[in-house]
């Protein structure tokens, strides 16, 4: 019996999903806050009105608009699945063979 000799190297191994999930929840609230403060930004800018200010405010309405999609699609990735596990997932999604009904008589037609 051949064993593979090829050592386990550590960066080779999955995140730990809890902290995967953490990590993007993190991500997600930390843009949420950066939107939350375009919002005060364009609110004090529009009430101030210092140089270029409508510059500013617009960049500011970009902000807001683009950082919750941003957010949505960082919050949701994911590492790629393994080959493993798409083929568990094939797997278990697979169809079944129907079953016969417990009525259904088996005939049994003869050549002759």
């Amino acid at each position: 019996m051949a064993r593979d000799r090829r050592p386990i190297v550590i960066t080779d191994a999955p995140e730990n999903p809890e902290k995967e999930l953490r990590r993007r929840e993190i991500r997600y609230v930390a843009m949420m806050l950066t939107r939350a403060g375009c919002l005060v930004a364009a609110a004090a800018l529009v009430s101030l009105r210092p140089p270029l200010w409508p510059l500013w405010v617009v960049l500011c309405v970009v902000g807001m608009v683009l950082l919750p999609w941003l957010a949505v699609i960082l919050a949701n990735d994911r590492p790629p699945k393994t080959k493993a596990e798409r083929l568990q997932d094939q797997q278990r999604h697979a169809p079944q063979p129907a079953a016969l009904p417990a009525s259904w008589e088996q005939k049994i037609i003869d050549h002759d």
